[in-house]
């Protein structure tokens, strides 16, 4: 009697338990924490300026995406947490959007450009986001997503760090983000140096 009143106290502190959220608690130190420098390497892989609107997908508080402000025609962050989007809003130019990447909230075909950085590995459907980036992106549009290598042991270490922290975190490797983007339509590479990976999608003009 007493281990199934136990079993039942357990089950509902559980199930009313909130998970602590590392972005929301992260958030308001986060930029002190990344550099908020121009990032050249998505200059050239997204043959900035255009003009169009990019889509930062987990972007977090918009710290990769705001370099680029003035490359583009405007600028959403989409992301899960309202502590990161706090931040991301202070930036002036930048919209946001409250929206897991599984799920995006979007037209298909809403965006020219499209960025992922360092967010690949912590979505809970890697496959789903890439079928969501695809579809709200227009047509001769490109998608760039950075992640970190997770074929490189700096990552490997990074990936137990994270797996320690509860992060939930998941890593796949570049080929199998490229092959995530398995449309006919799509023009896939992948780029390496040292311990960062590119995934360079486009697609194709109809």
């Amino acid at each position: 009697m007493k281990s199934l009143l136990l079993q039942g106290a357990l089950q509902y502190y559980w199930r009313d338990l909130k998970p602590f959220n590392h972005f929301d608690f992260l958030a308001p130190f986060y930029d002190r924490l990344m550099k908020l420098d121009t990032p050249t390497s998505f200059i050239a892989r997204l043959e900035l300026p255009i003009s169009g609107v990019l889509l930062d997908a987990g972007g977090g508080t918009g710290g990769k995406s705001f370099p680029l402000l003035k490359l583009v025609s405007g600028i959403v962050v989409a992301d899960s947490s309202i502590g990161m989007l706090t931040e991301a809003g202070k930036k002036p130019g930048l919209k946001t959007v409250c929206s897991e990447t599984e799920r995006l909230p979007f037209a298909p075909g809403s965006f020219d450009r499209i960025i992922m950085v360092d967010a690949l590995h912590h979505v809970s459907d890697y496959r789903m986001t890439a079928k969501e980036l695809w579809r709200v992106l227009k047509s001769g549009g490109c998608i760039v997503i950075e992640e970190p290598d997770i074929r490189t042991f700096p990552v490997k270490i990074i990936a137990a760090v994270e797996k320690l922290a509860l992060m939930r975190s998941n890593f796949k490797s570049p080929q199998n983000i490229a092959d995530a983007f398995d449309d006919p339509e799509a023009s896939v590479k992948i780029e390496v140096e040292s311990s960062t990976a590119w995934i360079v999608i486009s697609k194709r003009s109809s």
